[in-house]
């Protein structure tokens, strides 16, 4: 009884750990900066470290040969890769990345703005168009996933900050339609956009600017693309099972100091595996008697 018992529990354990957020392999995509579908526009002196892709189109303005204009953006720590099997393949890693991250359960769908809160690891989801502003703090050594079910803007100066080893390489955005990061904005993590990508000017983006179908423009903004990433630390929260008569929709274990139900199913087990073994001694103490 006790083993049978122990089995199910290490199952039930194992079932919620495969729930928890998990980065979206991002495979030959992890090495592009900007990745756009049909074109990528720059104006001003933008600086990218990290490859530029565009596939299935190939027009490119604003940054070195084989773009046209010959800049005055840069592009160091990469090559620029336009139209060519190397992109081509980069997209279809991004595409297999972006379902990944469109069905990894969710965590939150509060319609509370995401800006002006401090958030640890988990799956954020958002059926609207949510706006950031002020400043967002993601806390803790974990994957962060943001999905929206439409548009994800950012007002002008709004900042995404980490802190307690947070890392801007496990941090990702699904976007749904397409992105707009206002001026001055301080980004972090991986946008993977349905349709196209615009930067204002004086933007600042430690992450990926991905669009798998349309464009990606830039004006006097700086990208660098994560090329490491430290082993997480913090596993995120895993989505509740739907209680009859509970809302339906996602929302996983309370972020702060909720009740730690693995720990009572483990005493739970354990106390009725401990009872049915009292129960089977005194028997066995009655017949010899």
């Amino acid at each position: 009884m006790l083993g049978i018992s122990l089995s199910i529990l290490v199952v039930g354990v194992n079932s919620i750990v495969a729930l928890a957020s998990t980065a979206p392999g991002l495979g030959t995509a992890a090495t592009y900066a900007i990745l756009a579908g049909t074109t990528v526009t720059n104006t001003g002196n933008s600086v990218i470290s990290g490859s530029v892709g565009i596939s299935p189109g190939s027009a490119c303005t604003g940054l070195p040969a084989p773009c046209t204009g010959g800049g005055p953006g840069t592009v160091s720590n990469g090559t620029i890769h336009a139209g060519d099997a190397a992109a081509l393949q980069a997209q279809t890693d991004l595409t297999a990345a972006y379902g990944v991250a469109a069905s990894s359960p969710c965590n939150s769908t509060s319609l509370a703005p995401w800006g002006g809160q401090t958030l640890t690891p988990g799956t954020y989801c958002q059926t609207t168009s949510p706006t950031i502003s002020g400043t967002l703090t993601l806390s803790g050594n974990g994957v962060f996933i943001f999905k929206s079910g439409s548009t994800l803007v950012t007002a002008p100066g709004a900042t995404v900050a980490f802190i307690n080893g947070a890392q801007p390489c496990n941090v990702f955005w699904q976007v749904s339609s397409s992105a707009t990061l206002d001026t001055t904005t301080s980004f972090i993590g991986t946008i993977m956009a349905l349709t196209s990508i615009t930067v204002n000017n004086g933007a600042t983006i430690q992450g990926r600017l991905l669009a798998r179908n349309g464009q990606v423009s830039l004006i006097n903004d700086q990208i660098t693309a994560p090329t490491s990433c430290n082993a997480v630390t913090v596993a995120g929260p895993t989505p509740a099972p739907t209680v009859s008569g509970a809302p339906a929709g996602g929302g996983g274990a309370p972020q702060g100091n909720g009740f730690p139900w693995i720990l009572g199913l483990v005493a739970g087990v354990l106390a009725g595996a401990g009872a049915v073994g009292a129960g089977l001694t005194i028997r066995g103490s009655r017949r010899s008697s």
